[in-house]
């Protein structure tokens, strides 16, 4: 059997504008407990995939979990992102049992959905396994999400990380007008990888677009 390459990217990678985010129960309360990833990791991943939602103009639902009862308010990094947004506050651990959760989600129109949050054994798979019954395809942040112990993700939903989920956004570096913006936000949030990008900008300037 031939087979033929073609420069033809995978139908399931993702873009921009085929899909929704959903960045569940990101909250005081319920980081506290965390212990599958640590504190800082969890936050800068979290703003890495919020300013490259933001910056890529992916429609993205913010929820929360009694916010004012018990959970307490969304990471900074998030509302930093997102100015102005209000998050959807829930009594149900499964995001996708309320309303206005799906509501926003059918009011982007897309059959793709990511998600990230907290914890993951309760309110990331809720959503996801919901979602998937119901015919989306579910795509997991893992390294922006975490849990109580390790978490595992299951059933059909597809893991990709917070850099990974950057990148594919961006796909290609002769996409000029996001360039800045994608390097920029690994160069802020994005470890040992935005090191290496502040070092090639310091020592190389302009020409370190070319590598």
């Amino acid at each position: 059997m031939t087979v033929t390459a073609s420069p033809v990217p995978a139908k399931s990678l993702l873009t921009p504008a085929d899909h929704t985010l959903i960045l569940v129960d990101h909250q005081s309360q319920m980081a506290f407990a965390t212990q599958s990833i640590d504190g800082v990791t969890l936050r800068s991943n979290t703003a890495l995939i919020s300013k490259a939602a933001k910056g890529f103009n992916v429609p993205t639902v913010l929820t929360t979990v009694a916010e004012k009862s018990f959970s307490g308010p969304l990471f900074k990094e998030i509302q930093d992102a997102f100015p102005g947004q209000a998050a959807i506050d829930r009594t149900t651990m499964n995001a996708w049992e309320d309303k206005n959760v799906t509501d926003a989600v059918n009011a982007a129109g897309h059959g793709r959905v990511v998600i990230a949050g907290l914890w993951t054994s309760v309110c990331v798979v809720g959503p996801a396994l919901s979602a998937l019954e119901q015919g989306f395809e579910v795509y997991v942040i893992t390294d922006a999400s975490g849990d109580v112990s390790t978490e595992a993700i299951q059933a059909g939903a597809r893991p990709l990380t917070s850099v990974q989920y950057l990148l594919e956004l961006q796909r290609d570096w002769a996409r000029g007008e996001t360039y800045d913006l994608t390097t920029g936000i690994a160069a802020a949030n994005a470890g040992s990888y935005g090191i290496g990008l502040q070092y090639a900008k310091a020592m190389l300037g302009e020409h370190a677009r070319e590598g």
